[in-house]
């Protein structure tokens, strides 16, 4: 089945925020909450699965605010597919995320 290629989404939604930040290997510390009640696995979820981006997850243990265990969770997309994804299109489309 061959892979189909990412399609961007609109720029000023949360979707297009999320994938900015993916794309610019930015930290996600430093980006704007999401608002609403749609999570940020959720926002993944529909990238990868709607949109066709091929976001890796890797989850490890951590610690809690309040010393609990947990787990967090990092995002990421391949070099190779931020690349491709720069092209003058999507290098367009990366600057019309921010207002």
């Amino acid at each position: 089945m061959p892979r189909k290629n990412p399609i961007f989404p609109g720029p000023r939604t949360a979707r297009g925020a999320v994938l900015a930040v993916l794309l610019s290997n930015a930290d996600q510390a430093g980006a704007e909450p999401l608002r609403g009640r749609v999570t940020l696995a959720a926002i993944v979820r529909a990238l990868k699965r709607k949109y066709h981006w091929p976001i890796e997850t890797t989850s490890f243990p951590s610690n809690d605010i309040d010393g609990r265990a947990t787990w967090a969770t990092v995002y990421s997309l391949p070099q190779d597919v931020i690349d491709a994804a720069l092209d003058p299109k999507g290098q367009d489309w990366l600057k019309s995320t921010h207002p």
